[in-house]
């Protein structure tokens, strides 16, 4: 937290390093987000690019009342949720948000990894948004249900539901209870 404020205050003085390690520290928690809630990895790196250039361009009106994780991560909600209500493009499944070949992993194992992630990826787009959101902020931005419910302003009992309806649809979904 006082790294972050440190680079707020150089970030607003102008200094472009300080932008590059917001950027550097948060660019991959901010990317899965949008690629999560996208399905579409192309759309999520356009969010994750609007957001910092949005964030960029605000330097020297900017302003921080919380934290930058948290600020960061409400921008990229808005934005994802933006793209999904213009439909500017089409949902495809999911691909790997990172490279995850190692040596060690043979290509059978590989294959069915990847396999399993498509599934998950488009059973987890069935389930609906707002639950989805929470999921994805708790399980991919380690944020506590306390933050999100002060992220989304509702009451953390909201969350909680919502991130148990949402774990229970996805069950279902994959369990092929529902198509």
């Amino acid at each position: 937290m006082l790294e972050d404020k440190q680079l707020i205050f150089k970030f607003k003085h102008g200094d472009k390093d300080a932008l590059r390690q917001i950027y550097e520290k948060y660019k991959d928690a901010m990317y899965n987000i949008a690629n999560s809630l996208l399905n579409e990895p192309a759309a999520a790196e356009d969010v994750l690019h609007d957001v910092i250039v949005a964030f960029a361009r605000s330097a020297p009106s900017f302003r921080l009342y919380g934290s930058l994780k948290n600020y960061l991560v409400v921008c990229v909600l808005n934005r994802s949720r933006d793209m999904l209500r213009s439909r500017i493009y089409n949902i495809v499944e999911i691909e790997r948000a990172k490279d995850t070949v190692h040596a060690k992993i043979n290509p059978q194992e590989q294959a069915v990894e990847n396999e399993n992630t498509a599934m998950i990826s488009k059973a987890l787009a069935q389930v609906p948004l707002p639950q989805r959101e929470i999921i994805i902020l708790h399980l991919n931005a380690d944020l506590t249900f306390r933050e999100i419910a002060e992220i989304q302003h509702i009451s953390i009992n909201t969350v909680q539901g919502r991130y148990r309806y949402g774990l229970e649809k996805l069950r279902a979904i994959l369990n092929g209870q529902i198509l």
